[in-house]
């Protein structure tokens, strides 16, 4: 990906602990920017889908929405995400793109 400078910090996860979020640099911005979360899945939430009670199981994701924020130029993640979204944002600026070229 050409991430170079990153930082790590403790976080809270309600199904993961430890829990970490993961910074980069952004050049462009000049500030870190969270590029995903990470954790160990506690235990009750793996035997709860009937999983072993000894299983140890790590959890991550990258992040999606900065990345997004950044190059639509949205400043308020709730622009992206829950009830109040533009629906005329999402269909004016699709995330992917299924044109016919792509599959010629």
């Amino acid at each position: 990906m050409g991430v170079k400078d990153l930082r790590f910090k403790p976080a809270y996860n309600p199904y993961t602990e430890p829990s970490m979020e993961i910074f980069a640099w952004h050049k462009g911005l000049a500030k870190w920017v969270e590029i995903g979360n990470s954790g160990m899945f506690r235990p009750e939430m793996l035997e709860s889908m009937g999983l072993p009670k000894d299983l140890r199981c790590l959890g991550w994701g990258l992040s999606l929405e900065r990345p997004t924020m950044i190059k639509y130029g949205v400043s308020n993640i709730r622009e992206l995400l829950g009830h109040k979204v533009s629906l005329d944002f999402v269909e004016t600026n699709p995330a992917a793109r299924l044109d016919e070229e792509i599959f010629v």
